[in-house]
């Protein structure tokens, strides 16, 4: 438990950071970052396995790049529902989500969440 209340302080921190990079991502404070990454991870663990299986055809046909327009579109999604985090357009969304992941996978292999080879 305690392993996992430092990931979710870490990814909020990543998140701040992917605010503070980007130009056009805001988040109004630490507790705003906080509900963003719990919004993030409800949204990509019931609603993206969905986008996914109705986007397979053209994820197929572009060869599994279209994920990352379902992720821009996921991302987009958790700023709309959380009050203090805001993305100004699809530019900034895709930026930040493709950073956002960069840092959650950096995050996630620091705690040893994921095995790697």
């Amino acid at each position: 438990m305690l392993n996992t209340l430092f990931r979710w302080i870490l990814l909020a921190l990543s998140l701040i950071l992917v605010a503070k990079i980007v130009p056009g991502i805001a988040i109004s404070g630490f507790f705003a970052a906080l509900i963003a990454v719990i919004a993030i991870a409800l949204i990509n663990m019931f609603i993206k396995p969905l986008a996914m299986f109705f986007t397979l055809p053209i994820n197929i046909l572009t060869f599994g790049l279209f994920t990352i327009v379902v992720n821009t579109a996921l991302f987009g999604l958790a700023a709309f529902f959380v009050p203090g985090f805001f993305i100004g357009g699809a530019f900034p969304a895709f930026l930040g989500s493709i950073l956002y992941s960069i840092m959650s996978l950096i995050v996630n292999m620091a705690s040893g969440q994921m095995k790697t080879a």
